[in-house]
């Protein structure tokens, strides 16, 4: 008798305790990215107070750091598109051979809506992004 209650129990407990531990886990991953968010806003005004008060060589550095830093952000957001719209067509290649064989033409043309994401993705990325210098 003993052992039917635990099972109850257990089957009711533990998806409960993996969902607080996810929803924790998320809490914690979310509270350091915005804390690293933070103290990279604040050393970037720390430098823009030490340049407004330098003047000369010093400040024309400290300047071509920060458009250096920019430059590099940008890159990295273009690199992310790209990357992000290759993967899209692919999954929607994926999912057009999927659903063809598995349903039908009809409903396999489902899988042209993540690749023409993908493709909106790329012309942005190639011809229509302002130009990095």
């Amino acid at each position: 008798m003993g052992e039917n209650v635990l099972i109850p129990i257990f089957g009711i407990l533990l998806p409960i305790l993996f969902i607080v531990a996810f929803f924790t886990f998320l809490s914690i991953i979310f509270w350091v990215s915005y804390r690293k968010r933070e103290r990279e806003a604040f050393y970037k005004s720390e430098i823009l107070r030490r340049i407004t008060e330098a003047s000369g060589e010093s400040a024309k550095a400290a300047i071509e750091l920060l458009k250096e830093d920019d430059r590099l952000k940008r890159i990295s957001a273009r690199e992310g598109l790209k990357i992000g719209g290759v993967v899209c067509i692919g999954v929607g290649i994926g999912l057009v051979i999927f659903l063809w064989t598995l349903i039908g033409p009809k409903v396999a043309l489902c899988g042209l809506i993540p690749g023409f994401i993908g493709v909106a993705m790329l012309i942005y990325v190639f011809l229509m992004a302002a130009p990095i210098e």
